[in-house]
């Protein structure tokens, strides 16, 4: 998988969110995107995603050096952002189901095991309007990273973990990001602090 971006731009009205942004990312590459509450890190993040358009400039997708429709990067990329909602009448072992019809598991994991890593073995059948956020925010994070994908979104990863539960991220992230891009919009260098590269976007305002 490679990405470019090439003068990418957005703008709300008449406010430049970013400008004449230029960018690659190939397989293996792991980029932190950061700056002030409000500068719009979620926005280019979507944008990335395919979700929201670029105002002006380009953005491709390669694999094996194909370009992708856009409308197909969808089923190359995983997101865990704050916004992103889980469907909350769904017990937990349906959840991942679910999302595994839409997804190939990496590894072939099953979703026992997976629930297992998780640690919410517990709570197999519970609904997920009755998690904690803290528990909703693992599974957000499980369910991308075990996305047999070769892009990960984690927008505030760490948001709602207590500290046990940032633990278990940074294992998880060494552990699972297996040679894909990884991007990351974070102001908390836990978060990113192993990125390989770092894009402060008031940089390109």
């Amino acid at each position: 998988m490679n990405i470019t971006l090439k003068e990418a731009s957005k703008r709300f009205q008449y406010e430049w969110i970013f400008k004449n942004l230029n960018l690659e990312l190939n397989q293996g590459d792991s980029l932190a995107i950061t700056g002030g509450n409000g500068s719009g890190k979620s926005t280019l993040l979507k944008c990335i995603s395919g979700a929201i358009p670029f105002t002006s400039g380009h953005i491709t997708f390669q694999q094996e050096h194909k370009n992708l429709p856009s409308g197909d990067w969808y089923q190359h990329l995983a997101i865990a952002a704050p916004y992103l909602e889980l469907p909350e009448e769904f017990s937990l072992k349906e959840v991942i189901d679910f999302h595994f019809n839409f997804k190939r598991p990496l590894d072939q994991i099953q979703s026992k095991e997976l629930i297992e890593i998780l640690y919410l073995d517990q709570h197999i059948h519970k609904a997920v309007s009755q998690f904690s956020s803290g528990m909703k925010q693992r599974l957000k994070l499980g369910i991308a990273l075990f996305s047999d994908v070769p892009l990960i979104l984690l927008d505030e990863p760490t948001s709602n973990l207590d500290k046990k539960g940032i633990a278990w991220y940074t294992d998880m992230i060494q552990k699972f990001q297996k040679d894909r891009i990884l991007i990351i919009c974070s102001n908390e260098p836990r978060e990113y602090e192993f990125c390989k590269q770092k894009l402060v976007l008031e940089d390109f305002k």
